[in-house]
């Protein structure tokens, strides 16, 4: 049987990498895949650094006023939310006491639904763990040591 070392690469971005040394064939490079929470917090987070206001039942809020609000639904729905869609159409794309949907209003004037600013930025950050790579082996079940 073929052993491997397993050694956790951690990039810049934040995102690890199982990096597999194997006795034959040389490296094997395992993406590891981000839970529906990590999701969830890397979109309260994108929000939470925007350049631009966020506009909620008619007033605008500052970036960091507008996660905080989030969380806070984020929190108050518990196991309800299972997935980060489920987060985007049911907490942070429109009002619960209005039904207004939620905006973003950038500094040049553009005003954008946030649902849409959400479903781009949540396809950003699964491409982006998804394991985009060139000419690199990538191993579906490989067995490796912790080292």
């Amino acid at each position: 049987m073929k052993q491997m070392l397993m050694i956790l690469i951690t990039l810049t971005g934040g995102s690890d990498l199982g990096y597999c040394v194997n006795t034959i064939g040389g490296p094997l490079i395992v993406p590891t895949v981000l839970s529906e929470e990590q999701k969830i917090t890397q979109l309260i987070n994108y929000i939470e650094k925007l350049d631009a206001k966020f506009i909620r039942n008619g007033s605008e809020y500052t970036p960091v006023d507008a996660a905080k609000h989030l969380r806070m639904k984020r929190e108050k729905a518990g196991k309800k939310i299972k997935t980060a869609k489920d987060f985007i159409d049911c907490i942070a794309s429109k009002s619960s006491m209005s039904g207004e949907p939620y905006q973003i209003k950038y500094a040049n004037g553009l005003k954008l639904n946030v649902r849409d600013v959400l479903y781009y930025e949540l396809k950003k950050v699964e491409s982006k763990h998804a394991g985009n790579f060139r000419n690199v082996r990538v191993a579906s079940n490989p067995v490796c040591l912790a080292g």
